[in-house]
């Protein structure tokens, strides 16, 4: 409904609760009845009609076939409600189509209301916290932390765009026995090589080492077995291995020499990480690093003993038993004292309510670590923390390339920087041989490469349902007449074309007989802040790219089918270049949700 204030909030709920008022009265007059589930659904596109009653639930009054009372209701509905022009009745469903001077009189209100479909928070609404990334600091970024990265960005938009306070955050883990694996292996191989001398960026000459660890272990594996040796003794006595371990004992004890280079390595990938971040078009409020958070979880074991949440085995180990709700047991702390990563997440939730005092926190993380998300939720909720019923595991699905799957210590993994690089080369090959970008400077035609390539890379992985694995495949994402990011960018730049040939300035929108095809876009265009409110909801950015496609197939068929600037009657024209411009917009305000740019000529 329109509220005055530039914000409609359901799929056409204003015809909905004028028809849903008129059928109330109908139900009355016709067959005295009150207070009867009256239920509406989108009509199928087979048939013709804006808005479905579906007529069984009302037969118990009508105490009539289903065939008849729909008529009997379209027919009174039909001559006295002024937005109802004609009806069909298929079974036991009602078919009401609406007149087109609705339909024009409310893209009118929405073309003439800025930000439509967006709603701002108020500074006192309840903060959404949204974490994504969370990397480890042991090798570049990756096609999987891609996925991560652009799902999380984009939810927190959406929700933004839904009215709420939102703040992204990210835990960067930079502790344990992986992040010791480059360290020794720079440490004995690296002879001093930097990011400066390599001319390697940070992170990918961490992961460089991380590699190298992987081989020397292997290669020490294998010698140990061909002495004898068992493989999993190998595995626990490879030099390289318990020299690792021991770097990790030194850190813990805070040994400067070992502190020194871990805060030098880090350093390196924090720097690498940043301008990844930067050209995928992602930030953050606030980064927790593990290095500070491993231990604040320690500080809550006591307390879930003392509320009897948890329990202390012979052995001194800390446990939770989650046998009733359908879990199992969960240890919370090593016999030696130690924490494991659920007791640091436990802390780390706590530690952001006392940031942010947020009311909901959505996790980004792949559906791998469903199981540890219900645990920690359920232990955060037995603790007394009532914000634990709004924290939720925004789980996705793996992310594979035709080539298979990536394993980052053998060093096949799809690295975020060369993808990136590779998708702004390909775009630039396509764009070439279909002569898209002819006549451009070449720092024009640079930038709108860079634009074409992410955008198809961003709008591709977000297109699918987060929950789905799911199959990048490069080339089809920047098909320009497929379901892409480049098809939908071209539109917006054929648009932007089109209203600047446009001369006159539209300063008021005329009543004009339209089209279906017209009005099946402005019923697009009303879909809009439902759709925004839908995909904040179900935390789906599948929803606005598919929502958007939608529309932009919807506009061309439109382009196609009705004359726009050659239209004689001004006022039509007037019309048809507005609603070009709202498309436009939509499409625009939309693919920013998705964090992909759209480009003003293409």
């Amino acid at each position: 409904m329109y509220d005055g204030g530039g914000v409609f909030t359901k799929r056409n709920i204003m015809i909905e609760q004028i028809l849903h008022i008129e059928i109330e009265t109908c139900l009355l007059e016709l067959y005295s009845a009150k207070n009867q589930n009256i239920q509406f659904q989108k009509t199928r596109k087979e048939f013709d009609g804006d808005v479905t009653l579906v007529v069984f639930p009302l037969l118990r009054v009508s105490k009539k076939g289903p065939e008849q009372t729909a008529q009997e209701i379209g027919h009174f509905l039909k001559e006295g409600v002024k937005e109802v022009c004609s009806f069909n009745v298929v079974k036991g469903f009602l078919n009401l189509s609406i007149s087109s001077e609705f339909w024009f009189n409310q893209f009118k209100i929405a073309y003439n209301t800025e930000e439509f479909g967006i709603q701002e928070a108020k500074k006192d609404d309840p903060t959404y916290l949204v974490e994504y990334c969370s990397p480890n600091t042991n090798k570049p970024l990756h096609l999987g932390h891609i996925r991560n990265n652009l799902l999380g960005y984009s939810v927190s938009e959406i929700l933004k765009a839904s009215g709420k306070n939102v703040k992204k955050v990210q835990i960067i883990n930079d502790r344990g026995i992986h992040i010791c694996k480059s360290m020794i292996a720079w440490k004995k191989y690296g002879n001093g090589e930097t990011p400066e001398t390599s001319g390697i960026k940070g992170d990918h000459l961490v992961g460089k080492y991380y590699v190298e660890f992987d081989k020397y272990y292997k290669k020490e594996i294998s010698e140990l077995i061909s002495s004898g040796m068992e493989e999993k003794q190998a595995e626990k006595e490879a030099p390289i291995f318990i020299q690792a371990q021991e770097m990790l004992r030194k850190w813990e004890s805070k040994d400067e020499e070992t502190v020194a280079l871990w805060k030098k390595m880090n350093q390196w990938v924090y720097d690498g990480f940043e301008v990844t971040h930067k050209r995928l078009g992602v930030d953050f409020d606030k980064n927790y690093y593990e290095s500070d958070t491993y231990l604040l979880g320690k500080k809550v074991v006591e307390i879930g003993l003392d509320k009897g949440v948890f329990y202390k085995k012979e052995d001194g180990s800390v446990w939770i038993d989650l046998s009733d709700e359908g879990l199992d047991e969960k240890i919370i702390l090593r016999s030696d004292g130690t924490a494991v990563y659920m007791t640091q997440d436990i802390g780390t939730a706590i530690q952001r309510q006392e940031d942010f005092s947020f009311s909901n926190m959505a996790y980004t993380v792949g559906n791998e670590q469903d199981y540890h998300f219900k645990v920690l939720f359920l232990i955060l909720d037995k603790l007394g923390y009532d914000w634990a019923k709004n924290c939720y595991h925004l789980s996705y699905g793996m992310v594979d390339l035709p080539t298979g799957k990536m394993k980052s210590r053998e060093g096949t993994v799809v690295d975020a920087d060369d993808l990136m690089e590779d998708m702004v080369q390909t775009s630039k090959s396509i764009a070439k041989d279909l002569g898209k970008l002819d006549g451009l400077s070449d720092k024009a035609a640079d930038d709108l490469y860079e634009m074409i390539g992410l955008g198809a890379l961003k709008y591709f992985i977000l297109k699918v349902d987060p929950r789905k694995k799911m199959m990048f495949d490069p080339k089809e994402s920047i098909d320009f007449n497929g379901h892409t990011g480049p098809f939908i960018q071209y539109t917006f730049a054929r648009i932007q074309s089109l209203v600047s040939k446009y001369n006159s300035e539209i300063s008021d929108i005329k009543f004009v007989n339209i089209k279906k095809e017209e009005q099946n876009l402005i019923k697009q265009i009303l879909d809009f802040p439902s759709v925004i409110q839908e995909a904040a909801t179900n935390y789906s950015p599948a929803l606005i790219a598919n929502y958007i496609y939608d529309l932009v197939k919807g506009y061309n068929s439109f382009y196609q089918n009705i004359t726009i600037l050659g239209e004689e009657n001004d006022e039509l024209k007037n019309f048809r270049v507005a609603l070009s411009e709202k498309v436009a917009l939509i499409i625009k305000d939309s693919m920013n949700l998705l964090g992909v740019e759209v480009p003003n000529q293409m």
